[in-house]
Parts: C-alpha cells; structure tokens; sequence
C-alpha cells in the first residue's frame, strides 16, 4: 500500500510487481474497477502535455473518477503562492492530485502539506510514471525473461535516466547509462539504486562510450537531448552529437534489437527518422501503455489494497 507516488522508492518491491500484473489484467484481462468512483483528481501541470494528461484523464474517467485540469499559469501559483498553502487548498476539494511540474523540491513540499494522494507525472528530477509503463512493456514482450535482457539507455543524464535506474534497481534488471561525462545522472539517486541493486541482483553500469555501451544489447532507450527547462540547448546537442541513436550504432546491438522513446522525439536529433519509423510500433505500444499502467496505480493507490485481479 503507498500513499503518495512520488519516485520508485515509494514503493516495495512487492507493490511494484503488484503494478506490472494489475496493469497486465486491465490490458488484456477485461479487469473492471471503479476504484475512483465519485473521486475528483486534480491534473495540476505547469508543463505542456500530451500522452500524460490524455492517458491519465482517459484512465481517471475509465476508472469512474472526474479528472479537473489545473494549468499552473491560470492558478495563484503562478503569482507566488507558496505549495505548502496550495496543497492545504486543494486537500479541500479534491480526493487527489496528479503533479507535473519542474522542480521536484516543490513536489515534495507540495506533498508534505497534502492530506490527498499525490502522484508525481514528471519533475526535473524523475519520471516514475513512465518508467514502470516502460517495464511493464518490456514484461509485455518479454515475459520472465526480463531479467536476462541488456538494457541501454542513451543521451542525457535527465530525470528519465533517474527513473531508468530507480526502476531498474527495484526489478532487478541490467542497464547501462551511457551519457557524456557532463551530464550524468543524479549521483544521489544512482546512489540508492547500487546500493537497492544488492537485493535485486540489477546490475546497473555508467559508460560514456557509445560503442563500448551498445554492444550485445537487446533494448535500446532513448530520450529528447533538450527539455523543457533547458536553458543550455546548444552547449547539451554538442555535448551528445557522438549519441544518436541511428543504424550505424544499431549494427553493434543484437540484430533483433529493440527500440525505446518516451516521446515525444525530436528525429534526426536523439534518433534518427528511419530508426524512429523502423521501430514505431514498440514505440508507441510503450505510448500506450502509460494508461493501462497509471490506471494500476491509481487503482492501488485509491482502492487502499495491492491486490489484482489476476493472483
């Protein structure tokens, strides 16, 4: 049982196998919950969206709640009210609150002051949401033989690398991050995934070069070089021009290699349009299983119990 959602570390191992096979049951296994019924869900964003606000307001509905769309600019937050006061507000009318914002310091204090569910749909910091959607892709595909996979993330070091490394640690999986030397990921939280790895037997490795990374894996993940908040665009594209992922760096990786993106992608930039387009099909089969996944965790989240329908 977890209160609010905010990082992997929320959650035992436990829960977290219990959100891949709930997931599995509301995709394939026609499990019906109406475990938000006459529940209002605020989506609290201060970024553009698209398949986080759509597949979280379609699951909300899906699972009888009402979802309230809560722009950050046409709020008091955006003239300074502090999230302490804003969360003590919304635990008033809501029954919980879907956040994505930049800076994970204001999630946290947000969320100390909330007596509502929170879950965290993107910071700077991580992106939890997607990385168990991500995993229970690969178990969509792969079954038990998860564990045996080669995974590689390639880019920048960002709050999807964080998440790939939370998640991978708490699964027990092998991934490499290969990113440039100045902009690795979060050394606290790689940190924490070693030391979480002991239990696992994840083995999660950092390399810094591309060919070294790519050979022998089975998954190849990628992200967009620059986000949002980026203020050094062309300082990070320079950085990560040795990074794409294209089919030259692809011979290196088994031949039935597969491919991952977050999205949305900038081609011909972190992946190339043929590669994209070659591998779509995964790419957006991970797109879509954000909703099966975060309809999980809601579910958990809400219904008070890790139970699924399937165990």
């Amino acid at each position: 049982m977890i209160g609010h959602f905010l990082d992997i570390w929320d959650l035992d191992s436990e829960t977290a196998n219990n959100i891949i096979k709930l997931t599995l049951d509301f995709k394939y296994n026609n499990f019906y919950s109406k475990s938000l019924q006459n529940k209002h869900i605020g989506l609290l964003f201060s970024k553009p969206s698209t398949r986080t606000r759509v597949s979280f307001e379609v699951g909300i509905r899906e699972l009888g709640g009402n979802s309230i769309f809560l722009q950050e600019n046409a709020l008091q937050i955006s003239r300074g009210e502090d999230p302490a006061d804003s969360a003590r507000t919304l635990s008033r009318y809501l029954d919980g609150v879907v956040i994505r914002t930049g800076s994970h310091d204001w999630l946290l204090e947000f969320s100390k002051f909330s007596t509502i569910p929170v879950i965290n749909a993107l910071t700077d910091l991580t992106h939890p949401c997607q990385a168990m959607s991500d995993v229970f892709t690969l178990y969509e595909a792969f079954k038990e033989n998860i564990k045996n996979l080669n995974i590689l993330y390639i880019g920048d070091g960002n709050n999807m690398a964080n998440a790939l490394i939370s998640v991978s640690a708490m699964f027990g999986l092998n991934l490499t991050v290969c990113t440039p030397k100045g902009l690795t990921p979060n050394k606290e939280n790689l940190e924490k995934a070693l030391e979480f790895a002991k239990k696992t037997n994840a083995n999660i490795v950092l390399e810094h070069d591309p060919l070294k990374a790519i050979k022998d894996k089975d998954i190849v993940y990628t992200d967009v070089w620059v986000s949002m908040n980026d203020s050094d665009a062309d300082k990070k594209i320079s950085l990560l021009k040795d990074y794409q992922v294209n089919k030259e760096l692809l011979s290196y990786a088994k031949k039935e290699v597969k491919v991952m993106h977050c999205l949305p992608a900038k081609k011909d930039q972190e992946i190339t349009a043929d590669v994209f387009e070659e591998h779509a099909d995964f790419i957006f089969n991970q797109a879509e299983n954000r909703l099966h996944t975060q309809k999980a965790i809601m579910h958990i989240l809400f219904d008070g119990t890790s139970k699924v329908a399937s165990i």
